[in-house]
């Protein structure tokens, strides 16, 4: 007995070591970003400022688990599973567990497909060429939601083509999966220009509309990296959304800069919203990072808004808005944050 106990042992290491089954094995990683603040922030209404603990005005605060299988002849088996977290109060930040990403699909010398919840063609575009990736106040996140660009996709087939000589094509097609009415369906495309310090890209959505969605989708982005002037940094991106109905098309305009010097870091950001009815908000950021390690660092930021007599624009972060009361035309939003993030 002992000896056949051994030999299904070795038996079994030999498996295990084999070509066949190293092929097969996934490769799984966990990470994420722990990202809290202290916040005072002003909507411009009557309740007047408040001080308050938040969690993401960097970073959405996250953990996922990615991994790949390699099914050889240069094809992999892919996945990522992101969570969103708050933590100023340990709860999620979503109805749902993994609402920031939820995909699996292959990728191989075609390129990548995934199925799931993914990001958007405009909504890479717009990642891409956003100076502060999308984090700090006056981030161009506020061109995203209802009414507006559309950010994340469930219920999607995603297609990115691998590059060639710098290229490469974003396509998606999200089913709305509704029985009456509007189906809510978006079919999208993108494509993208990398070369050296310089990114280009332009994306295009339709969609089938539904109560909060828009019929034509807009977004075009560059950005640039003067590596002889100490790593500056430049970029710049339009958003636009066009609902069903009269006066209120919507479009945004932000340009940013930023600048490292040894562990520090400064940002600079001026943004323009407008609706289509002559609502105008005009808004600007000035933001600092100082890196404690690789995964660790301290940031402050400040935002503020100015609304004409039509508006109620607000200001978007990572995982945060300060918006003005609906009724509160005119109503010029500030904020001011300090904070912490940390990556694993």
């Amino acid at each position: 007995m002992q000896v056949k106990r051994l030999a299904a042992a070795s038996v079994a290491t030999l498996i295990a070591a084999s070509p066949l089954c190293a092929k097969a094995q996934t490769n799984v990683s966990l990470y994420g970003v722990v990202d809290a603040a202290i916040e005072s922030g002003d909507t411009g209404g009557p309740e007047g400022r408040q001080t308050k603990i938040q969690s993401g005005d960097l970073s959405g605060s996250r953990f996922g688990f990615r991994g790949t299988e390699d099914l050889g002849n240069g094809l992999k088996a892919i996945f990522n599973l992101e969570a969103g977290v708050a933590a100023d109060t340990g709860a999620s930040d979503s109805a749902g567990l993994f609402q920031r990403r939820a995909v699996v699909g292959l990728e191989g010398d075609f390129g990548t497909v995934t199925l799931g919840r993914e990001y958007s063609p405009i909504a890479a575009i717009a990642g891409a060429t956003d100076i502060s990736g999308q984090g700090f106040y006056g981030s161009n996140l506020s061109g995203f939601g209802s009414g507006r660009v559309s950010r994340r996709l469930a219920n999607s087939i995603n297609y990115k083509s691998a590059s060639f000589n710098g290229f490469d094509v974003l396509a998606t097609y999200s089913a709305g999966e509704k029985t009456t009415g509007p189906s809510g369906d978006l079919k999208g495309i993108g494509a993208e220009y990398k070369m050296g310090g310089l990114y280009l890209g332009a994306g295009y959505h339709t969609l089938k509309r539904v109560s909060s969605g828009g019929d034509k989708e807009y977004g075009a982005g560059a950005a640039y990296t003067f590596k002889d002037i100490g790593g500056l940094e430049v970029m710049a991106n339009y958003l636009s959304a066009d609902p069903d109905g009269a006066n209120n098309k919507f479009k945004q305009y932000n340009l940013g800069a930023a600048y490292p010097f040894g562990p520090s870091k400064v940002y600079a950001t001026l943004q323009q919203n407008k609706l289509e009815n002559g609502a105008k908000g005009n808004a600007w950021s000035l933001d600092y990072t100082y890196s404690l390690s690789k995964r660790t660092n301290l940031y402050a930021s400040y935002a503020s808004m100015d609304n004409n007599g039509l508006a109620t624009f607000g200001l978007s972060a990572g995982s945060n808005s300060l918006n003005p009361p609906a009724t509160a035309l005119g109503a010029d939003p500030s904020v001011f944050t300090v904070g912490i993030r940390h990556k694993f």
